[in-house]
């Protein structure tokens, strides 16, 4: 969607929005597919209220994109704008064994960055992609750890009151790959509790995570991590990998060769593309084991 001719990008700059025109989102996400639209950066949270009042009242849809990681977004012209937040210095500001963090931050910086402070817990998530934001939403989790498991409090733009607001971590349910978040919510900034923990044993276990991620992940391709969230009692990339599937494709689209629920981009590979491949999985884990299998990855439909 353009809407540098429209009236409401003459406000833009009041709110210290930047308007960025025709942005191509295959740039901005880590599975390399994406339309184009045009992009603001929100430059101050306080402005947020006010913006979103404005993009309604003129009747422009839009999405929240943060480190693009665990998205599939469709091909060819958006109907909506994209808004990203700001790269907050600092990202994370450690007061005892509270760190408070921007969602903007990289997930994997934040671990890094307090384990240095002796803070652990996380070790789990260091190889995890994109924004903490992000894994807020998803409650975002590996090797046993969950991002919720930390959380105290959440600052956020609240879409059913159209106000900034503060959750205590009681008041938020976080489930497996889900939250309560409404889907218009932003986070804008986290509290986390973590434990005391020496450096050096951070680290080992930071290292012992990266291994194992080396091991089984296609680190070196375009992806958006796993495809499809594990069935109660089941694992999707396990069943993948026993109906022989490694490697099958659709385009330039594929399962990886390392890891049988990773679907990654081989060059070229559209939204499309992708979807295909993704039924043509669904369907047959559905014949074979008679599950029905659900989305990890977001889908941003035309």
């Amino acid at each position: 969607m353009r809407i540098s001719d429209m009236p409401v990008a003459k406000r833009l700059k009041e709110l210290a929005v930047e308007l960025r025109p025709g942005v191509s989102l295959a740039e901005h996400t880590s599975l390399g597919i994406g339309g184009t639209t045009d992009m603001l950066r929100i430059q101050r949270y306080d402005a947020l209220p006010e913006l979103m009042r404005l993009l309604a009242s003129e009747g422009v849809p839009h999405r929240f994109l943060g480190g693009g990681t665990n998205v599939l977004v469709a091909d060819g012209e958006l109907p909506w704008v994209v808004l990203q937040l700001p790269a907050a210095h600092p990202a994370v500001k450690i007061e005892g064994n509270s760190a408070w963090v921007e969602a903007s931050a990289d997930l994997g910086g934040m671990v890094t960055f307090c384990a240095k402070h002796d803070l652990g817990g996380m070790e789990g998530l260091i190889g995890v992609p994109g924004s903490v934001g992000g894994a807020l939403r998803m409650n975002a989790g590996a090797y046993g750890t969950q991002i919720g498991s930390y959380v105290r409090e959440v600052e956020l733009y609240r879409a059913a009151s159209g106000r900034l607001e503060t959750l205590r971590g009681e008041e938020i349910r976080f489930d497996y790959r889900h939250t309560s978040f409404a889907p218009e919510d932003v986070m804008l900034r986290v509290r986390l509790e973590l434990p005391s923990k020496p450096y050096k044993e951070i680290l080992a276990g930071i290292r012992v995570c990266n291994e194992k991620r080396r091991a089984s992940q296609p680190l070196n391709q375009k992806s958006a991590g796993c495809i499809f969230k594990n069935p109660a009692g089941a694992s999707a990339g396990r069943m993948i990998d026993e109906l022989g599937l490694k490697g099958h494709r659709v385009g330039d689209a594929a399962i990886s060769d390392r890891h049988a629920n990773f679907f990654v981009n081989l060059g070229r590979a559209s939204c499309g593309d992708m979807l295909r491949l993704i039924d043509d999985v669904r369907g047959r884990v559905r014949v074979a084991f008679g599950f029905e299998l659900e989305n990890e990855v977001i889908l941003w439909k035309n």
